[in-house]
């Protein structure tokens, strides 16, 4: 089991099954992206950036989604309050998969 999976096994079923498909589009967007941990949460690169997700109590946190004007109207609706960079995936609603592969794929074109 790699840091990630670890990561991943400490939440309940339904967060493991959430974190897990977050983890899958990082690899079907990007096959060659580098998995770790930063920061204590799974961090992949991205071109020359990293992207990051982490499980709280009641939503995934996606980090740091700036420099994406072109998809602003799209991921306004996650935004996190009074954090700029931060998108909010309440573990109540379905994951946007399409919006997080956009995010994916676009992060990594940013020079």
């Amino acid at each position: 089991m790699n840091e990630v999976e670890n990561y991943i096994s400490r939440f309940e079923p339904e967060i493991q099954s959430r974190l897990k498909i977050m983890r899958e589009l990082f690899f079907e967007v990007l096959a060659d992206t580098e998995e770790s941990i930063r920061y204590k949460m799974p961090a992949y690169k991205v071109g020359k950036y990293h992207l990051y997700f982490a499980a709280y109590k009641k939503h995934i946190g996606f980090y740091p989604v700036y420099g994406l004007t072109e998809i602003e109207d799209e991921i306004l609706v996650y935004r996190a309050k009074k954090a700029k960079d931060s998108l909010h995936f309440p573990h109540d609603k379905a994951l946007p998969i399409d919006l997080l592969k956009k995010i994916i794929r676009l992060k990594s074109l940013l020079n």
